[in-house]
């Protein structure tokens, strides 16, 4: 039997990696897991009532583009957030954002753009962009999001040929891994290179919420203030880090008409609605903002204590927002073993989250560490990731 061989040079993916990585014995009686970006503050405590409330929508199919009140919902925040007064039909529900981060390129990749298309991805890059990439056909383009460029991509300093085979463009921020934010002038200059190579960008936003001062600018916001085609920018959010809820797998996308009319197209077919129980329990949390503001809170302890304590280490950034630390190391593998084997920390090599470019990985010497334990904990670990690696 053939299989596609479009997937053949896939690394292993992430977690089975990291499993294997560390399968190897650790002197610490305790173990600290600051792998995954799973939240573990309290989501709403009305969220079980909400739910209980509604239990009879498991007895009947769900609405596939999102019901009524989750679409008014996420119109809402929309609204309060970033000043856009978007109709329904330019807003979709998602089980998940990383559906839709996959289905959209799926939905809106032409077979040819001046040739091959291309689709631009960060590197390092949330796993699923590349995915999309190959799934389409279309070639991944990896722009390095590294220190010298701020720790966002510069899609600018790609040939012209290229760009005019661009047909997307995946940017994450605030950033996973680095927590680097695309300020207005950013997202403007980007916005002014789509309209010019005529692309679309895909803007992962799901870490919007989590942020130290200052709210990050939003792509369709900054798109929409500077009177660009309605149809360049698709914005993608989640309430998976907001909210502290990532098993409800509510997420959504916001777009041009157009844009969204064609993934709820390919929804209708291929797509997997939010049951309606959840979606109540989803519109309740997104109409909520008190939860987002005790969230802050506690990262912002969480930043403090990562910056005392790390604050010292050369290389070190403290985030600007999101919940992780991109701390730098010789190499991540090694370091990744040897924290692992001496402490019972557990962290993610860079190199996992990153593809090699001409024989140059750019996270090839950083590991990723997730600040979502309790405080407590948090400060156990980095002190443990100070004292074996930075000592």
């Amino acid at each position: 039997m053939d299989f596609p061989a479009r997937f053949s040079d896939l690394p292993a993916a992430t977690w089975p990696r990291l499993r294997a990585l560390l399968d190897v014995p650790t002197e610490a009686s305790e173990t600290i897991n600051m792998t995954i970006g799973e939240p573990r503050h309290a989501f709403p405590a009305f969220v079980g009532d909400i739910l209980a409330a509604n239990l009879q929508g498991f007895a009947k199919y769900p609405d596939n583009y999102g019901i009524p009140a989750l679409l008014d919902a996420i119109g809402g925040f929309l609204n309060r957030r970033y000043g856009l007064d978007l109709p329904g039909d330019q807003i979709l529900t998602l089980n998940g954002t990383r559906e839709g981060l996959y289905n959209a390129a799926m939905a809106l990749c032409p077979e040819h753009k001046n040739g091959k298309p291309v689709i631009l991805t960060p590197n390092p890059f949330y796993q699923v962009y590349a995915v999309a990439a190959l799934s389409v056909g279309a070639e991944p383009v990896y722009v390095p999001a590294t220190e010298a460029t701020g720790h966002l991509p510069d899609f600018h300093a790609l040939p012209a040929d290229v760009l005019d085979r661009t047909a997307i463009a995946y940017i994450c921020s605030p950033a996973n891994p680095q927590g680097a934010v695309a300020d207005e002038a950013y997202w403007r200059a980007l916005i002014a290179l789509a309209e010019k190579h005529d692309f679309i960008l895909f803007a992962d936003e799901c870490y919007s919420e989590i942020y130290r001062d200052v709210p990050p600018p939003g792509a369709l916001q900054v798109a929409t203030a500077m009177g660009a085609d309605p149809e360049r920018v698709v914005i993608f959010h989640s309430l998976s880090k907001r909210s502290n809820l990532p098993g409800l797998r509510s997420g959504f996308c916001a777009g041009g008409p157009k844009s969204i009319a064609h993934i709820r197209q390919l929804r209708a077919f291929a797509g997997s609605p939010l049951p309606e129980p959840l979606q109540a329990v989803a519109a309740a949390v997104w109409n909520d903002e008190e939860h987002t503001v005790e969230n802050r809170a506690l990262y912002h302890r969480k930043y403090e204590i990562a910056d005392d304590i790390l604050g010292h280490v050369d290389g070190y950034h403290s985030p600007q927002a999101g919940f992780f630390l991109w701390l730098p190391v010789d190499s991540g593998e090694p370091a990744a073993v040897k924290l692992w084997q001496e402490t019972g920390v557990r962290v993610l090599p860079g190199a996992y989250l990153s593809r090699d470019v001409n024989g140059d990985n750019p996270g090839e010497k950083y590991i990723r560490v997730a600040m979502v334990a309790p405080t407590q904990e948090l400060q156990r670990g980095l002190t443990l990731i100070r004292d074996c690696l930075y000592r």
